[in-house]
């Protein structure tokens, strides 16, 4: 792979011209995208969705907005490092791309988690539960959808992913020019350039650890792969190089933001996390293995903050700090293993991620093992997902079950194959820009187009905000 063709400016459509007068004040494509994303209605619906935690009524819970914003900080940080003539893990060969690198990595990262939808990763997981059992109970002209679809399509309903999700909502969206990214913001998001078929958990390649794309997709993400050069010297398809560091960048915000709100909601005192902390590792580890040695320090620098004194406020603006101060050494991590890593990553044969055999991969291992550990069985949590479960199977059984038969080609009124007055009803709570999104993508094969129209159900269901759907739930079942 080479910069020059991944850092293309090329777009899946055509901009308007905008009027020579703009020519005088010149911004490069990538600030572009980022005035696109940040004015989209898209991302405003990211501070009505879960993080991990319950929507608090205070104000100190973080949202996918907020979260996605700080990703975005990272994620520029990590760009500006590698590629500013001063850093101290700077590249050389990419200081000549340091106007498009980090604006590209920011605009990634606003996009992260747009495909996610409502009540956090539980909400995601829900979906992929609902149609795993629903492709073979519900029928369409008398047979279950199941045998209408290829084992991709239902793969990809099946193992619903947020990833694949966010792609398919700005590849559609460039047919409504409201948003119509680069290239390179695109390629940088997909995690997982693999499809429903072909990820494996257990891969030791993390690219395949999960699906990136769907079959409605594939075309897409085949032309944005061939015009950005991203294969490797086999031909097999690769990570765009600056994925990595989007993820990098997530899971720093993960590791630490997530955390913070996590003692913030009493979920764990300080106490309790320093005890935790140290009981993943024995003192004698410290002494034969290098990385554990950072990962001490790190808890006795928190210790060394923390002095004699401990209040809950105190104790709180102490854990703050600490995990600034570890995010900090987190991004140097990150931008070492990327530039130790270069030659692989840039011939695509790099497998994992970029805390591999560095000196914090135990310690950012530590931090999200804590996290699995006090807040994901949290009540607060608990909660949500039980509240999540009844929404969100209700509505994709009345959504789903909506879409059938709503193209006009293909009912059968002699046969009873038309939308029923129910369904009727939730057709109109569908906006527009979804059938128009349908329209400009059928194909005229009824098993694509009936994928197609389910795609339609789930691509409403992820849009929503986590008060949208717990409304829309209320007032269908009469409570509200």
């Amino acid at each position: 792979m080479n910069w020059e063709q991944l850092l293309s400016t090329k777009k899946l459509a055509e901009d308007e011209e905008l009027p020579k007068v703009f020519d005088r004040f010149p911004i490069n494509a990538f600030e572009k995208d980022y005035a696109q994303l940040v004015t989209g209605a898209a991302f405003r619906r990211l501070q009505d969705k879960t993080q991990v935690f319950p929507l608090d009524k205070g104000d100190f819970v973080r949202t996918r907005l907020t979260h996605s914003i700080e990703v975005s900080t990272v994620a520029r940080q990590l760009g500006m490092m590698l590629a500013d003539d001063q850093g101290q893990y700077r590249k050389e060969e990419l200081a000549q791309y340091r106007e498009q690198i980090p604006p590209i990595l920011m605009c990634a990262a606003l996009l992260h988690d747009l495909g996610n939808p409502p009540f956090g990763h539980f909400g995601e997981a829900l979906i992929g539960e609902w149609f795993r059992t629903a492709l073979d109970r519900i029928e369409y002209k008398g047979r279950p959808l199941r045998g209408w679809l290829t084992g991709q399509m239902a793969a990809d309903l099946e193992h619903f992913e947020g990833n694949a999700q966010a792609l398919r909502m700005v590849t559609k969206a460039r047919h409504r020019r409201d948003i119509n990214l680069t290239m390179p913001v695109i390629a940088t998001l997909i995690k997982y350039p693999t499809d429903s078929l072909s990820f494996d958990r257990r891969d030791p390649d993390i690219k395949k650890h999960k699906l990136g794309f769907y079959t409605a997709e594939a075309e897409v993400f085949r032309t944005i792969v061939d015009t950005l050069g991203m294969r490797d010297e086999n031909g097999e398809i690769c990570r765009h190089p600056l994925t990595y560091l989007l993820e990098a960048a997530d899971d720093i915000a993960y590791a630490t933001a997530d955390l913070e709100d996590a003692l913030n909601k009493g979920l764990f005192t300080l106490d309790v996390f320093i005890q935790y902390y140290q009981s993943c590792y024995r003192p004698e580890d410290v002494q034969e293995k290098q990385p554990l040695d950072y990962t001490d320090r790190m808890i006795r620098r928190l210790l060394e903050l923390r002095g004699g004194q401990s209040t809950p406020e105190r104790d709180a603006a102490v854990f703050r700090s600490w995990l600034s101060e570890l995010r900090s050494w987190f991004m140097y991590t990150a931008v070492y293993r990327f530039v130790a890593s270069y030659d692989e990553i840039m011939a695509g044969t790099f497998r994992e991620d970029l805390f591999y055999q560095t000196n914090h991969s135990e310690t950012i291992r530590i931090l999200k093992q804590i996290m699995a550990e006090f807040a994901y069985d949290s009540v607060g949590v608990l909660r949500l997902e039980m509240a999540a479960e009844s929404v969100v199977t209700f509505l994709l059984d009345k959504l789903v079950h909506a879409v059938l038969y709503c193209d006009k080609a293909y009912q059968d009124r002699s046969a009873g194959y038309v939308p029923s007055s129910v369904d009727q009803k939730y057709l109109f709570e569908l906006p527009r820009d979804y059938q128009a999104d349908y329209d400009n993508t059928r194909t005229g094969e009824e098993g694509m187009d009936l994928y197609l129209r389910i795609l339609m159900a789930t691509d409403f269901l992820s849009g929503m905000t986590d008060s949208f759907a717990r409304t829309l739930y209320r007032q269908a079942i009469g409570i509200e």
